[in-house]
């Protein structure tokens, strides 16, 4: 991987015709050590996020060790990459065949469910083993959240009682989890969902081994500034103290966004302008599906060269490189009118997600990584001024 000390540096060295996708460790290890300094417990990282390789190792580096995974394929590559790592399968939806191989080959004992069907499931693959942790993942409003995980998942409170107590029954070890969806733009959530736990735990009279407070944690965006991620973590540290429980499970948290958003951003090229639209040569099937499908207002910045630019700001839409009409970002994307064919954009927040969801589609892909050393566009630790970021 070619490092270099700046996407300035990396478009005057290479002037890329395809599209570069930029990594930032030092904004990986502040967001790390956030979490390892404030939150009250266990950090797992939620691989689907982002599960490059490099950035991985570089959550390993900095002292992160327990990664929740959603498929087999993801408990290959953390085994891959170290084999001590400590691997809890939270997909609460799985194939008995990558149950049946996560605990008999990868050594994966932590599963979540929210169906007495999945737990059945879970105690046939791994023939009733008695060293299963399980997790009730129970259902909460995801009213502040982006992006609603709520109808796919969870089991509702009624029926996470049962659960629970069957999961005692059969398991070493039991948890409760709940997630308040993607992008959490409100940290009374995890304290709205943290109560419900402790319902849960009065009406079974069964004090869970862990809890759960699962992902969400937002990241900063130009439409999307969230309180400080420390006051989300003191109101998780607020409610668990109110639980007033004897014994305190031990806590567990899913960052993922969090975690690596400001991480990664993607260079692309202009390669035509009709008025407010610009064509880029990368979008929504390749690393720009969150600013296509969920809308997402990604930061952007010209990338100068010593050219003379305009001081005046325009809103772009983009068009992606496809011949799909689908492949279309609404933003605003705001950068200075006089952009134009051949300029290069940084688009930003994209080190979630922006890897993941990548396509061949109509044979546009580039797999072209580089390192770079500069700060990110947009971080919830350098808050700037809504328009310094432009223009660089």
């Amino acid at each position: 991987m070619r490092k270099f000390t700046s996407v300035n540096e990396l478009v005057n060295t290479l002037k890329p015709e395809d599209p570069v996708y930029c990594i930032r460790p030092n904004s990986v290890k502040k967001s790390v050590e956030l979490f390892k300094n404030n939150f009250p417990g266990k950090v797992l990282y939620a691989v689907k996020t982002n599960p490059n390789e490099k950035i991985i190792k570089i959550i390993i580096d900095n002292g992160i060790e327990n990664f929740d995974v959603a498929s087999i394929n993801e408990v290959k590559l953390i085994r891959k990459i170290d084999s001590k790592a400590k691997i809890y399968f939270m997909h609460t939806i799985k194939g008995r065949e990558s149950i049946k191989e996560a605990y008999y080959q990868y050594n994966v004992k932590d599963f979540a469910l929210d169906t007495k069907d999945e737990l059945l499931k879970i105690l046939e693959s791994t023939n009733n083993a008695k060293d299963l942790n399980l997790y009730v993942r129970v259902s909460i409003s995801n009213e502040h959240a982006e992006i609603d995980l709520s109808r796919k998942f969870g089991a509702s409170p009624s029926e996470a009682l049962g659960l629970l107590r069957l999961c005692k029954e059969h398991g070493k070890k039991v948890g409760l989890s709940f997630h308040v969806g993607s992008q959490c733009m409100h940290k009374i959530s995890f304290s709205k969902g943290i109560a419900e736990i402790g319902k849960i735990i009065k009406k079974t009279k069964i004090v869970p081994d862990v809890i759960n407070v699962g992902g969400g944690f937002p990241a900063i965006y130009p439409d999307l500034t969230p309180e400080p991620l420390e006051n989300y973590l003191e109101e998780i540290k607020k409610s668990l103290k109110n639980l007033k429980l004897e014994k305190m499970p031990e806590i567990f948290c899913e960052p993922g966004r969090a975690l690596v958003a400001e991480s990664g951003s993607t260079i692309v090229k202009v390669l035509l302008k009709k008025k407010q639209k610009l064509y880029i040569n990368d979008g929504t099937y390749g690393s720009l599906f969150d600013a296509g499908v969920p809308n997402f207002v990604l930061p952007t910045k010209m990338i100068t060269n010593g050219r003379v630019v305009s001081k005046k700001l325009t809103t772009f839409n983009f068009y992606g490189p496809t011949c799909d009409s689908l492949d279309y970002m609404k933003g605003p994307f705001l950068l200075p009118n006089n952009i134009k064919e051949g300029d290069y954009i940084e688009i930003g927040q994209l080190g979630a997600y922006g890897t993941t969801f990548r396509t061949k589609f109509n044979g546009f892909y580039s797999d072209n990584i580089c390192q770079v050393d500069d700060k990110p566009i947009l971080s919830m630790y350098d808050r700037k001024d809504k328009f310094d970021y432009l223009v660089a």
